[in-house]
C-alpha cells in the first residue's frame, strides 16, 4: 500500500508540479504527517524532491526529473472502465487503483496532450446519483464484485417486498442506474435484476459457473427496462392541465411527462390544456397526481377520476376540522 502511494506521489509532482503537503493529503487520502514521512522516503530513495518555503513554497520535482514508472498494474488497467465515474469505482474498492491509473496516463503523454487532459478534467464532471436521493448502502457491494469477476456462485440473503430469501446466484454483471446499482444474476435457469442495497448477507462461493453463451449485458439491461417501464404504466389517464402544471409535469413525471406534453391538445382560452398521460395503479397514480395540486384535473378514465375525487373529499373533509 505504502510502495502504490509513494508512486502517486511522484507522479503527482510530476504531472502537476509544486504541490503543499495539505494539497497533497488531499488527493492521496492521507494525513499532512504521512506526507512528510511519504517525501522523505523518497527523497532516501534518490528521488529529487525539493521543498520550496514561503507562501507560495510546496514540494515540486528537481527540473528536468521524470519517472518511467508509468505501466499499468492489473487493477489499475480494470479501473480505466470507472475512469468517469471515480465515485462508482469507489464504491467497488477501485477507487484508490483508478486514481494511480489516471496519474500514470497523464504521465506517460507527451506535455501537449496532458495538458488537454486536464483542461477537460477541470471543465466536465459525471455524477452519477440522481438529485434529492441519498446513494443506497451496498455494503456488499465489493465482494459482489468480485464474485462477478470470478465467475463464482454467490451464495445471498435477499430482501424482497414479501419478505426475506435465501438464493443461489450466478452473478453476470452489474449495472449502475441512476445511482443505483443492480446485480443481473442467473438463478433457477432464469435471468433477473436485484438491488444489490437489498442484499443482507452474500457469501462468495467455491464453484464457478459458465456463463449464458451470447449473453449481452447491455442488451439483456436495455430489454429488461423496456418490460418494466411498459409494466410499470398500466392505464393512460386525459388530464387537464394549467400553465403552471405544465410547467411541472416533466419534474412530476419524468420522461412520461415530456411525452404527453409534446401530445397536448391546443390550451383553451384560460391557458388549460388537456394532455394523455401514462400513469400506474390507481393508488399510485392518485398520489402521483395530488401532486400537482389544484393545477391539475382528472378527466378520465371514470375510475381513476372516482378515485381522485374519494381522496380529495378526504383531505378536504380532515382539513376542515379542528386539528386533533
Amino acid at each position: 500500500m505504502r510502495a502504490d502511494r509513494l508512486i502517486s506521489l511522484l507522479l503527482l509532482l510530476q504531472n502537476r508540479g509544486r504541490m503543499t503537503a495539505p494539497e497533497l493529503a488531499a488527493e492521496l487520502e492521507v494525513s499532512v504527517r504521512t506526507v512528510y514521512r511519504d517525501v522523505e522516503a523518497l527523497g532516501a530513495a534518490g528521488v529529487p524532491v525539493v521543498a520550496d518555503r514561503g507562501p507560495a513554497g510546496g514540494y515540486r520535482l528537481l527540473d528536468g526529473y521524470r519517472t518511467r514508472l508509468t505501466g499499468l498494474t492489473g487493477a489499475e488497467a480494470d479501473s480505466l472502465s470507472f475512469a468517469g465515474a471515480p465515485g462508482p469505482a469507489h464504491e467497488l474498492g477501485l477507487g484508490a487503483d483508478l486514481a494511480t491509473a489516471r496519474l500514470k496516463l497523464e504521465a506517460a503523454l507527451p506535455a501537449g496532450l496532458a495538458g488537454r487532459v486536464r483542461h477537460i478534467q477541470e471543465r466536465f464532471h459525471l455524477d452519477a446519483p440522481a438529485w434529492f436521493r441519498d446513494a443506497d448502502p451496498v455494503p456488499e457491494l465489493a465482494r459482489i464484485a468480485q464474485a462477478v469477476w470470478d465467475q463464482r456462485v454467490l451464495h445471498a440473503d435477499y430482501r424482497r417486498w414479501r419478505g426475506e430469501v435465501h438464493r443461489e446466484l450466478q452473478p453476470l454483471g452489474l449495472v449502475l442506474k441512476g445511482g443505483i446499482w443492480y446485480l443481473v444474476a442467473r438463478s433457477d435457469g432464469s435471468v433477473r435484476s436485484y438491488r444489490v442495497s437489498r442484499f443482507l448477507s452474500v457469501t462468495v462461493g467455491q464453484e464457478s459457473f459458465d456463463r449464458p453463451e451470447g449473453f449481452d449485458l447491455a442488451g439483456y439491461w436495455q430489454d429488461s427496462a423496456g418490460r418494466l417501464e411498459a409494466a410499470r404504466y398500466r392505464q393512460t389517464a386525459r388530464v387537464r392541465l394549467s400553465p403552471q402544471a405544465r410547467k411541472l409535469l416533466p419534474m412530476q413525471f419524468g420522461a412520461a411527462g415530456v411525452r404527453a406534453l409534446a401530445g397536448a391538445r391546443p390550451a383553451d382560452p384560460d391557458g388549460w390544456a388537456e394532455v394523455d398521460l401514462p400513469v400506474e395503479s390507481d393508488p399510485v397514480a392518485v398520489s402521483d397526481l395530488l401532486r400537482l395540486g389544484p393545477e391539475a384535473e382528472v378527466l378520465a378514465p371514470p375510475a381513476l377520476r372516482a378515485a381522485m375525487r374519494e381522496a380529495t373529499a378526504l383531505l378536504a373533509a380532515r382539513y376542515g376540522a379542528a386539528p386533533r
